[in-house]
């Protein structure tokens, strides 16, 4: 008799009783029924989220937010009841009044103001629910990010994604429940934004790259295939169950609940993100193009994974901190540029999901972790044009999943310094994400270091002035 066998039952003892694979029983460590029972209120709305995140931050006020008062005293000098008390990123000395630098056109029912570089986008405003009076504790970056995305300005906090598996568990045993997909570069804050923090790491986001091998290490090493990497897994699922019954360790179980899911995707990834499976008429729609790194492209792939099962998509698209410090970052050059890869591959998401009768299932949800100033920066003396951070008052944009049609809600002041009415903070929008999803904010919880987290902390409330 081995080791193995003197101290646990053999494999085959291990599996008897049940028919579920051993990725499944993994799986089942890290799961809990009664916590996910206890965290629903209600049937859920929808069933994934597709989150669509422009970082670095778009202005509202030169896309959705048009302020007739900035063209009028554009140039001037911003109002000393603005700069008191204030502090900003890098807006020095008494900035001027910056109007926007693009025409708008009214769009859809509800009238509202589209900057004229996104004619598709306009073109599916009745779909939108527009929120103009976001507002984050945050003015810089990665601490904005991380309170968007984990409900800390700090490290180390899981991300919405894992909140939302570790709440409802996976549809697709053979691909993961949060995945993120990236166009251009890393967001400020890293990867940690898609960490599952101190929840089991299995839960944490898995990174799909548009372009080569879809995620890396996919292949079997050299000189291995499937039966032998079989047999490796279930030798180290035996050796698993023994550590996890001496030291209780959800982490054992999660480790081995990740390695069977990487040989699960081995199979189901390459399918789920090849897009030359799409008509010509879909990668037209999307302005796709198998093969390519793009915004597009990920937007077509998060339809897809959806489509499979996916519980949340995260798509990071980079290029949006606007300061006007050069072409590269500035309103008259490089947002025009965003805005163009932005409208059709956006637009088409919606009308792709609407098509397929997957809006109503599926909330997407779109915008950047703050606002901008009206003012320009004007940074050490520069004649380009761009804005500063600015965490008073931004716009985000949800459509599907059981939010209000062609609907505004909320509103800027005059001049879009400062929110006029219906202001909603940043855990007001993840309570009302979890409670589309089924869940309950206050009661999805787990224990760490002798206190309950969650992923609003300890504020946020479900804002029924965005519900259907």
């Amino acid at each position: 008799m081995g080791p193995i066998d003197f101290v646990r039952p053999t494999r085959r003892d291990f599996l008897r009783g049940g028919s579920m694979s051993l990725g499944a029983l993994a799986f089942a460590g890290l799961t809990d029924p009664q916590r996910a029972a206890k965290s629903r209120m209600h049937a859920p709305r929808c069933k994934s989220v597709i989150y669509l995140h422009m970082e670095g931050s778009p202005s509202p006020l030169d896309m959705f937010d048009q302020k007739p008062e900035l063209r009028r005293f554009d140039g001037k000098k911003c109002p000393d009841a603005f700069l008191q008390k204030e502090r900003f990123a890098f807006l020095k000395g008494h900035p001027k009044l910056l109007a926007p630098r693009h025409p708008f056109q009214k769009c859809g029912r509800v009238g509202l103001d589209v900057v004229s570089l996104l004619p598709h986008l306009g073109q599916v405003v009745d779909d939108l629910c527009v929120v103009k009076s976001m507002h984050t504790d945050q003015f810089n970056h990665a601490p904005a990010e991380f309170l968007m995305f984990t409900g800390s300005p700090r490290i180390g906090r899981p991300a919405m994604g894992s909140w939302v598996c570790y709440g409802l568990g996976s549809e697709n045993e053979n691909l993961p429940g949060f995945v993120v997909l990236v166009s251009g570069t890393l967001p400020s804050a890293g990867r940690s934004v898609w960490g599952s923090g101190f929840l089991p790491s299995s839960l944490q986001g898995v990174q799909f790259r548009s372009q080569g091998d879809p995620v890396l290490f996919l292949e079997d090493p050299a000189g291995t295939d499937r039966a032998m990497r079989r047999r490796m897994l279930d030798a180290q699922a035996q050796l698993a169950s023994i550590e996890h019954a001496r030291t209780g360790d959800p982490e054992t179980m999660a480790r081995l609940a990740q390695q069977e899911l990487a040989f699960r995707m081995q199979m189901s990834v390459p399918e789920a993100v090849d897009l030359r499976s799409e008509s010509e008429e879909t990668l037209r729609l999307y302005g796709a193009e198998p093969g390519r790194a793009s915004f597009a492209n990920n937007c077509l792939l998060a339809r897809r994974l959806v489509e499979r099962g996916v519980r949340f998509v995260q798509l990071y698209d980079s290029g949006w901190d606007l300061h006007g410090t050069s072409p590269s970052d500035d309103l008259d050059t490089q947002f025009p540029k965003k805005c163009r890869e932005l409208d059709r591959p956006y637009a088409a998401l919606i009308t792709d999901l609407r098509r397929r009768g997957m809006l109503e299932d599926t909330l997407v949800v779109w915008g950047g972790e703050f606002g901008r100033t009206p003012m320009n920066e004007e940074r050490d003396g520069s004649k380009f044009f761009g804005r500063d951070h600015h965490p008073h008052c931004f716009s985000m944009l949800l459509a599907g999943g059981g939010v209000k049609q062609g609907a505004v809600v909320g509103a800027t002041d005059e001049l879009g310094y400062r929110i006029a009415e219906t202001p909603i903070h940043v855990h007001d929008l993840q309570a009302t994400i979890l409670w589309l999803l089924g869940l309950d904010h206050e009661k999805l919880t787990h224990r760490f270091e002798g206190r309950d987290f969650r992923l609003t902390d300890v504020a946020g409330k479900v804002r029924r002035e965005l519900l259907a």
